[in-house]
């Protein structure tokens, strides 16, 4: 069953994300990316954090001839509205339809801080174009030799304080036509719930993002990043143990658990630990 059947079912849904790797020796994501056969999809990241890497579109490639179907990653900040229809045109052509349409993070935060952002288009209008490839039209109202197909995601941030602005926007990227939605970390699973009885009005399928937290040096940097809140309970556990990774593989065994009562599934992001992926999945049965 393919990922956009997955989403018309009741099935409690497992997503994971890989980065690319930055150069063209690869093995290391493979090895990296069989921890993940079996997953529902897999998440091929964009150029994380204004990274230079590997294009999301060949590696999502290399996944489908491993058996493993990919989400491919794409950030309007690289591209106009010209690349980002050839982009979506080509991911199809490749085999790829499930794509995840985001903004993606300003180059400013990342290790080419004076690269130019291109943001042409925004990411509800990404959407649109999608659907309206998909029509067999493109956005200059020219006529497409043949239509492509997507299951078109997006993403949402339930962690922060305006959560009626996020709400509004899942909505409109739900009538534009996204088919499901991750989110950014959550480590309140409550906070979580308290979003998710808000919008499942909507009908649209939701997966809390999950990040392991590794050591307390990895729990200091998520500290830093917008959007981000870690409750104290979590905090104490990571700086008090004595196998932080042990400890942070069990609380996400612990937060699937939870969200296994009531949510539509769970997206997990290990940032190069993906072989404790399955473990934490087995722990949370």
């Amino acid at each position: 069953m393919k990922f956009r059947e997955k989403l018309k079912s009741d099935k409690f849904l497992i997503t994971a994300e890989l980065f690319p790797p930055k150069g063209v020796e690869i093995s290391s994501f493979l090895r990296r990316a069989d921890c993940l056969y079996g997953l529902d999809a897999v998440n091929v990241t964009d150029n994380q954090r204004a990274s230079m890497r590997v294009s999301s579109l060949a590696m999502s490639r290399i996944l489908i001839e491993r058996a493993i179907e990919p989400i491919l990653q794409l950030t309007t900040r690289d591209r106009n509205r010209i690349s980002l229809q050839s982009e979506l045109l080509g991911a199809n052509v490749l085999g790829i339809e499930n794509v995840l349409l985001l903004s993606g993070d300003h180059p400013s935060i990342g290790e080419y801080s004076s690269a130019k952002a291109v943001y042409d288009l925004d990411t509800l209008q990404l959407i649109k174009t999608a659907r309206l490839l998909e029509t067999g039209m493109d956005l200059a109202g020219k006529k497409l030799q043949g239509s492509p197909k997507f299951c078109v995601g997006a993403v949402v941030n339930p962690s922060v304080r305006s959560v009626d602005l996020q709400a509004l926007m899942l909505e409109k990227k739900v009538k534009a036509g996204t088919e499901f939605f991750q989110t950014q970390a959550i480590f309140d699973v409550q906070t979580y719930k308290n979003f998710f009885d808000k919008v499942k009005y909507l009908k649209v399928k939701i997966l809390p993002g999950m990040i392991l937290i590794k050591s307390p040096k990895f729990l200091q940097f998520l500290q830093s990043m917008s959007g981000i809140s870690i409750p104290d309970e979590i905090k104490d556990r990571i700086n008090s143990a004595s196998d932080p990774l042990a400890e942070g593989i069990k609380i996400c065994s612990e937060t699937i658990k939870k969200l296994r009562s009531f949510a539509d599934g769970v997206h997990i992001m290990a940032i190069g630990t993906e072989e404790h992926i399955p473990e934490m999945i087995r722990d949370s049965l």
